[in-house]
């Protein structure tokens, strides 16, 4: 196989996985609370203590995947094109 068929193959099983894994699981955790649905501070003796809410994800601590969100996306503009 030519190195660049290869890469082609390569490319396009990865983009498939993407997609199945958007269209099974389409929340993913929330990479700046890294799912805690707030941010970590500590107090003064150093230990850990519950911060404000993660403005990202509104405190929930999932968010939409890139993939999915670009799905969802297309698929309004294409439902409201059809009308």
């Amino acid at each position: 196989m030519t190195p660049i068929a290869l890469a082609v193959v390569c490319l396009l099983t990865i983009t498939l996985c993407y997609a199945a894994l958007c269209a099974g699981s389409p929340f993913g955790t929330c990479r700046k609370c890294n799912g805690f649905g707030f941010a970590t501070t500590t107090d003064r003796k150093g230990r850990p203590k519950r911060g404000k809410h993660c403005r990202r994800c509104k405190g929930r601590g999932k968010r939409v995947r890139a993939g999915r969100w670009l799905y969802n996306r297309a698929s309004r503009i294409y439902r409201q094109g059809a009308r």
